[in-house]
């Protein structure tokens, strides 16, 4: 596994992630914002597992590309 970087929720994901990464990121944010989640001081961290992105919020969530190119996002309850 590869370090990829970190950055504050509800602020701009690295330039870096595909479209589909950056728009499933912005998905979660606005279900959280809907459910009135503070997320004040939580982070995303990018990795890489296989040279496909992985995308964790501090709550947990994940955000995968699968093997064949769909976006799996799994939330933890």
């Amino acid at each position: 596994m590869q370090l990829g970087t970190r950055w504050p929720a509800h602020s701009e994901p690295p330039q870096s992630l595909d479209v589909v990464v950056r728009e499933a990121v912005s998905e979660v944010e606005r279900e959280l914002t809907a459910l009135k989640q503070d997320t004040t001081g939580w982070y995303w961290t990018l990795t890489y597992l296989e040279n496909r992105p992985v995308v964790q919020l501090d709550d947990g969530t994940t955000i995968r590309v699968l093997h064949n190119g769909q976006i799996s996002i799994e939330i933890e309850e």
